[in-house]
């Protein structure tokens, strides 16, 4: 094991899920902060029970971190800034944009993804995976076009991208922990695509069409339709243009 950044740091040649794995941690945690990551991830998942294509020399990790379950779903906006912002210091001028609740774009196209789960006593699990290399092929099971930083001008390796996302996460967390959400909301919406413009949400058993108003105090998402205002929780967020 070997600590960055304030987190001690265990690196396999391949696990089922870094976050299973991760989550056994949890019990007997090695350190209060601690970070999992795979060469390769056979049985890697998405949200909702989705597959999440673990294709080599892409970055597989799982953060183990104690925090109250109540502000989770905050949590998750701390941390596609720290991957955005990541990608920015790589190259400042590139596309980049957030897609609520919890993606990351380059040029419109999908890079990573976050998943979040319970662990033992108060960790959450933090699962992570960022497209360094390549990008799943599109296919029936994709609800987005995926890219990846490499077919963007990014060259650069999963261990290096960990030690600076770790670096913005831990900037992102001191943030977020003594200013509280507003400022996290804020730079969260400079950075969304779609703010003002007609979306589609998808949700288990309904789809809704409006304009995408912003956010709320607790992150739900903001949606004008048929003269109202409505809170979303969670849902696939689609574009018109897509």
């Amino acid at each position: 094991m070997e600590n960055l950044h304030g987190w001690l740091w265990e690196d396999f040649a391949e696990l089922g899920s870094t976050n299973d794995y991760a989550a056994g941690l949890s019990a007997q945690p090695p350190a209060p902060r601690f970070a999992v990551t795979a060469v390769k991830q056979t049985a890697g998942r998405g949200r909702r029970g989705r597959s999440w294509q673990s294709l080599e020399g892409n970055l597989f990790m799982s953060l183990g971190l104690e925090i109250e379950q109540q502000r989770w779903g905050e949590l998750v906006f701390v941390i596609s800034l720290a991957l955005l912002e990541t990608v920015r210091a790589l190259k400042p001028e590139i596309d980049i944009s957030l897609k609520w609740p919890n993606d990351v774009l380059v040029a419109g196209n999908k890079i990573s993804g976050i998943l979040l789960e319970k662990g033992a006593g108060m960790y959450i699990i933090i699962g992570i995976g960022v497209n360094i290399v390549s990008a799943p092929a599109v296919s029936g099971s994709l609800l987005y076009q995926a890219g990846s930083l490499a077919e963007n001008g990014i060259r650069t390796g999963r261990v290096t991208f960990l030690k600076a996302f770790l670096q913005q996460f831990n900037c992102g967390l001191e943030r977020w922990n003594r200013q509280g959400f507003a400022p996290v909301k804020e730079l969260w919406l400079q950075a969304a695509r779609g703010v003002g413009s007609e979306i589609r949400v998808n949700l288990p058993r309904e789809s809704l069409s409006g304009i995408f108003k912003g956010l709320g105090d607790d992150g739900c998402l903001l949606l004008e339709t048929a003269g109202e205002i409505k809170k979303i929780a969670a849902g696939d967020v689609f574009f018109r243009q897509d």
